[in-house]
């Protein structure tokens, strides 16, 4: 029997644990370095045990290069939530929307920014001059200035550090919010949160699948939707930052002078 890892809550919706058990599953099947599901149930997920080891340069690279594999495998939609679950989703503990769009920007933001500012607003977190910020913001991405032709990537959705495991087999992700996004949301959620050797990462992407110019400037635009979540609950530090990538998104629609 493989050695295992069992999650148990008993206070959780039925589709917390089989969210998860889906999403890992998805984005297996799309390639990706994902922790094996042993069993699913109501109130538990078991997983493969997984040592941790130091990261290096050379399982960066792979990781990079996987991660764009799997966002290769694509999804039916925006929005798109793992085949076969019709259930609720989460990022963490908060629901996930699993609304589809076929543009990205109208997507984006109504289904993975605003939905979170008005718990932000509510926890004092979030101030009003941020708020509208966030908002305005919004508007210009659903009304498509950032769209392009990149097709729905098969997205982690969740992919800050404390996901990213370094085991003696290479990297392996773990708690998906799992769904057909942009790929660049991925890479700028672990810019966000400092994963370790991120420039061999993107090295070993861009083998892979190379990113469209001007990613890099794009990368606030992406932070928005986990800096909306971690500002419902988080604390006031989050909503600040999200005001600020907010101003970010927006010089960035301004003709240069």
């Amino acid at each position: 029997m493989a050695p295992s890892h069992r999650k148990r809550r008993a206070d959780v919706d039925p589709d917390f644990f089989r969210a998860e058990a889906a999403g890992l599953r998805w984005l297996r099947d799309g390639g990706g370095p994902v922790v094996e599901v042993l069993d699913v149930g109501d109130e538990f997920i078991e997983l493969r045990r997984l040592d941790a080891v130091r990261p290096t340069a050379e399982a960066a690279r792979e990781f990079g290069a996987a991660l764009a594999r799997m966002h290769d495998a694509g999804a039916p939609q925006f929005g798109s939530p793992p085949a076969g679950h019709a259930g609720k989703q989460y990022i963490g503990e908060r629901r996930l929307s699993s609304r589809t769009h076929d543009r990205w920007g109208e997507f984006y933001a109504a289904e993975r920014v605003l939905p979170y500012l008005p718990p932000a607003i509510d926890a004092g977190y979030l101030m009003p001059e941020d708020a509208a910020a966030t908002r305005q913001a919004c508007a210009l991405v659903a009304g498509g200035a950032f769209d392009d032709a990149d097709p729905p990537a098969r997205i982690h959705g969740d992919l800050w550090n404390g996901n990213v495991l370094w085991t003696p087999s290479g990297v392996v992700l773990i708690d998906p919010a799992a769904h057909g996004g942009h790929r660049e949301t991925d890479l700028a959620m672990l810019a966000l949160f400092g994963c370790p050797r991120l420039d061999d990462v993107l090295a070993g992407y861009q083998t892979e699948h190379p990113l469209r110019p001007g990613w890099e400037a794009r990368v606030p635009l992406h932070q928005l939707h986990p800096l909306a979540v971690h500002a419902a609950g988080h604390g006031p530090s989050y909503g600040a930052a999200l005001g600020r990538a907010a101003r970010t998104c927006v010089a960035l629609t301004r003709p240069a002078r």
